[in-house]
């Protein structure tokens, strides 16, 4: 059994895969931690992207959950806004040459999609899990 108050935990009976015997109050959290949001203690991926085959704690299957284009949409959305109206008020402000806007953006917005992309996954998942219960 997980430690822990009796407000942030409670028993897994209504799952048919449980072997745990709590389960976490905030799944989408425990996700977006790379966590099981079932247990909150194992890990959710084996590699940067790549979901594990299921929990080692609790024995949930996360085969079943599945994101798709989901996150990678919402994070090219994201970091599409905040580089694309960052590079547009630096034109209007300074008129920098061409060549420092590629220098600058570019960068920074593959940097921003692979930091924000692992946290996106965790969320969907997350979500899908607490939807799906």
């Amino acid at each position: 059994m997980i430690e822990g108050s009796d407000d942030r935990i409670r028993a897994a009976r209504d799952e048919g895969s449980s072997r745990a015997a709590a389960v976490s109050a905030h799944p989408v959290r425990a996700a977006l931690r790379g966590r099981c949001p079932r247990c909150g203690q194992a890990r959710l991926f084996d590699g940067w992207l790549k979901v594990a085959a299921g929990c080692g704690a609790c024995g949930l299957d996360y085969s079943t959950i599945q994101t798709g284009d989901g996150p990678a949409t919402f994070i090219m959305q994201i970091a599409g806004f905040l580089v694309g109206f960052s590079a547009l008020a630096v034109e209007i402000r300074y008129h920098p040459p061409i060549w420092l806007h590629l220098i600058l953006w570019v960068p920074l917005v593959i940097a921003l999609s692979l930091a924000l992309m692992r946290p996106g996954r965790g969320l969907m998942i997350g979500l899908q899990y607490r939807n799906q219960r």
